[in-house]
């Protein structure tokens, strides 16, 4: 990868493994723009929803429609305007991955950044400036510091990977035709047991020179 020319760097990882972090400490060490919650702020004012339900939403494999009309702001009825109701627009999890790919894909256009998470691997896998990095770590690494970052006991803490786990995997294999446990996937695989975020960034960093 040319760092010298428009490049694009995308981190996927596994909760708890402090992949955002590592994005975050990584593009600031590059000097070049760290893309997360602009993706998620962009996605809030399309489908007027909370980043938690965005989130909840994607990991769902069949029509959410009823779901997230239970769950938006309460509007009005027409009715009670004297005005025949109008059925909702269907918003499926396939417009927000189509809204992901034309947001990320816009935004690396404008420069180089550094992205996590959001589907990066595989959006920009025909990119030609792209290293694509996974980062992981050992189940009880993981487990700690999800107890340690959110305040949740063990059996929280567990039961929150396993939930985020199997509903971004839900989301990848629609998506995306593959698993992102998949290690084809990616230019280069991190283990974060035994190091920090700014090592992780470093070791990113030796990799790229």
């Amino acid at each position: 990868m040319n760092l010298n020319e428009n490049f694009v760097i995308t981190i996927s990882r596994d909760i708890g493994s402090g992949g955002r972090t590592v994005g975050r400490i990584l593009a600031e060490k590059l000097n070049t723009r760290f893309c997360d919650k602009t993706l998620i702020e962009a996605l809030e004012k399309k489908f007027d929803l909370t980043a938690q339900r965005i989130e909840e939403l994607k990991g769902k494999k069949d029509n959410w429609l009823a779901s997230l009309m239970r769950n938006v702001s309460p509007v009005p009825s027409a009715k009670a305007f004297g005005v025949a109701e109008e059925p909702y627009p269907e918003v499926t999890a396939d417009e927000i991955y189509k809204a992901e790919s034309a947001i990320l894909k816009e935004l690396a256009e404008e420069g180089s950044c550094v992205i996590t998470g959001r589907s990066g691997f595989h959006i920009f896998r025909d990119h030609p400036n792209h290293l694509s990095v996974y980062i992981t770590a050992s189940p009880a690494f993981r487990l700690q510091r999800v107890i340690r970052k959110q305040g949740l006991s063990k059996e929280e803490a567990g039961t929150l990977i396993q939930k985020i786990d199997k509903a971004r995997e839900n989301y990848i294999q629609r998506h995306t035709g593959t698993s992102r446990y998949n290690a084809r996937n990616y230019d280069l695989v991190l283990k974060a047991d035994g190091h920090s975020e700014e090592q992780l960034a470093d070791i990113i960093l030796k990799y790229l020179a």
